[in-house]
């Protein structure tokens, strides 16, 4: 004679039922990327390789390869994560603040960016500029150095 538990009935039906939510929750953001893909002119295919979609997403955000190299130290990856995702909002001309919201809601934020207005304006938001140097910029401890603007193409 078998011993029913209710128990782990319930939660054989609570756990179908978050995996059935968490699949849900992932198509909808490799269907946002993938529209976030074509929007910066890269294949809308590539966000389904896995390893492929962090190369694409560097190229993107205008990182180099070798930071997936970084993605692969425990720790360290989440912060590295959280800085391509906020130059991908800045490289659509969003904030920190849509940053945040793509950290914490990510199968909101992430067809957002797909879907909606947005326009991709270069790596990290530079929007055409060329011969980007860092010290073309003006040092906020040093006053004698006045800024020069980048060059538009």
């Amino acid at each position: 004679m078998e011993n029913y538990d209710s128990s782990s009935a319930a939660a054989g039906i609570f756990s179908g039922i978050f995996g059935l939510l968490y699949l849900v929750f992932l198509v909808v953001v490799i269907v946002g990327l993938w529209k976030v893909f074509e929007k910066a002119g890269k294949p809308g295919w590539a966000s389904l390789i896995p390893i492929y979609n962090l190369v694409v997403l560097l190229e993107i955000v205008g990182k180099p390869v070798w930071w997936i190299v970084l993605f692969l130290i425990p720790c360290v990856n989440i912060v590295f994560l959280v800085w391509v995702w906020n130059l991908l909002s800045k490289s659509f001309g969003q904030s920190e603040g849509f940053t945040v919201g793509i950290v914490l809601l990510p199968f909101v934020f992430i067809p957002m960016l797909g879907f909606g207005n947005y326009t991709y304006l270069g790596p990290a938001g530079l929007g055409g500029v060329t011969n980007f140097n860092p010290k073309d910029f003006r040092d906020p401890f040093n006053n004698n150095n006045p800024p020069t603007p980048p060059t538009q193409v």
